[in-house]
């Protein structure tokens, strides 16, 4: 007796790239506090995680508060930039990046991969290239 081969399971699948994006263009490079953190309410969790290199940050305000701190330590030429598509599936994503003035040499390169649940981002790690 052979035994059925079980039911296909089909991950809901998010939008990981315009999920991310959004992350990166009105999070991270937003420099206006009230948008950022509509942003943040559109884009995350009620109670999200960031695990940075230098440490970990539980929760909205304090995302907001990172991300506005990296945008008037590095000045106002300094910003973003997506690299290619976000990539994903099953609830994890990634997207490649790097940061710097406009015109020149990055910064910084990193990703940032995320655990997104329901269309939102429940925990997102900041990983930065160290070669830079």
């Amino acid at each position: 007796m052979s035994a059925s081969p079980p039911p296909e399971i089909t991950p809901i699948e998010q939008d990981y790239d315009h999920l991310l994006r959004s992350n990166l263009e009105r999070v991270f490079n937003e420099r206006e506090p009230t948008r950022r953190a509509q942003a943040i309410a559109e884009l995350f969790v009620e109670q999200p995680i960031l695990y940075e290199p230098d440490g970990v940050v539980h929760g909205r305000k304090a995302i907001s508060a990172v991300a506005g701190e990296l945008l008037k330590r590095f000045g106002p030429n300094f910003a973003f930039v997506s690299e290619k598509a976000a990539i994903g599936h099953h609830g994890m994503g990634s997207l490649r990046w790097h940061a710097g003035p406009p015109e020149g040499s990055p910064i910084f390169t990193g990703i940032d991969t995320a655990a997104i649940v329901d269309g939102r981002i429940e925990q997102l790690w900041v990983l930065l290239d160290a070669s830079k």
